[in-house]
């Protein structure tokens, strides 16, 4: 029997990327199930219940799928994040979990100087803004996506520093990035924070109201990583204390109410979470996930797990 694969994407894929995806498995001689756009979790556990492999974008892989889906032994979130993924429970069941790094990482920067553009020309509402030449940015994780947006930052003649302490300090500035030993002196010393922090126990609300006061005054900070890293009551209590404070996200927090009614001007928020939201981006990430599955079953690669 051939290797089953799902690809489940309540968001779908573009259709160039389904078709390269599709070629990759003809070629390896697998059955590939396309679901997209579906509405009920019930059509989901259907579909996965045959499926050996399981390709996903931002849909949930918990308990409940991966109790539904019995063959299955490798699931890839075809992107960087992997929160939507229950790993302790695809370990418990054997299942390998991966991402797919950097192939989302050009377009997340590029959204990176979007939100940073946009606030710097107060939303081209004819108001005088700033330029970007001369300032300082802050690479709050310095990972894939970090490393585009200094690159990014370096064309726009901007001094670079990051933090980040599973990075060596070498590293950095070898790709003429300048490191620093705490987050708050990142804070204290770039007009422009960019967060990459991925979701864990340890980043949830880890960017706090204590932090977010060491900004440099006009200090700027946007998030293409998760809501969830921000502490919003925190957030709030900077943007009321400090009006110079500005802040852009590609997802709008909770607290967005908060923000349409008392900080017009100071924020820039996406409709909804944007940072991969290219042809490119979308291609890209579809066809690595498609090649990690073939690798997984022909060679034995796991070299992208995260469980």
């Amino acid at each position: 029997m051939p290797k089953n694969v799902l690809v489940a994407t309540e968001k779908p894929f573009a259709k160039v990327a389904v078709a390269g995806i599709g070629e990759i498995f003809r070629e390896a001689g697998y059955a590939m199930t396309l679901l997209e756009s579906y509405k009920d979790k019930a059509d989901y556990l259907k579909a996965v219940a045959s499926a050996d492999a399981l390709i996903v974008r931002s849909d949930i892989v918990d308990a409940d799928v991966l109790q539904a889906a019995p063959n299955l032994k490798i699931v890839v979130r075809a992107g960087a994040g992997y929160d939507n993924i229950d790993l302790k429970t695809a370990a418990a069941r054997g299942v390998v979990a991966m991402n797919t790094p950097g192939q989302n990482s050009n377009a997340v920067a590029e959204l990176v100087f979007g939100l940073m553009i946009t606030l710097a020309r107060r939303g081209f509402t004819g108001k005088d803004g700033t330029e970007l030449r001369g300032k300082t940015i802050g690479i709050h994780a310095y990972g894939n996506v970090g490393k585009y947006v200094a690159m990014i930052a370096r064309g726009f003649g901007m001094e670079v520093l990051a933090f980040d302490p599973y990075v060596p300090a070498e590293k950095m500035k070898a790709e003429g990035v300048t490191p620093v030993a705490t987050a708050e002196e990142l804070y204290s010393a770039c007009e422009y924070i960019s967060l990459h922090l991925p979701k864990t126990k340890e980043t949830v609300k880890s960017v706090n109201a204590g932090l977010l006061s060491k900004l440099k005054k006009g200090g700027t900070v946007i998030n293409t990583a998760r809501a969830e890293v921000i502490d919003e009551a925190g957030l709030l209590q900077v943007m009321e204390a400090r009006p110079d404070v500005m802040y852009g996200a590609d997802v709008a927090p909770e607290c967005a109410g908060d923000f349409a009614a008392k900080y017009q001007g100071r924020y820039c928020f996406t409709a909804k979470k944007m940072g991969a939201q290219t042809a490119e981006a979308n291609i890209n990430a579809g066809l690595a996930a498609a090649r990690q599955i073939v690798n997984f079953f022909e060679k034995g690669d796991i070299s992208f797990k995260v469980n």
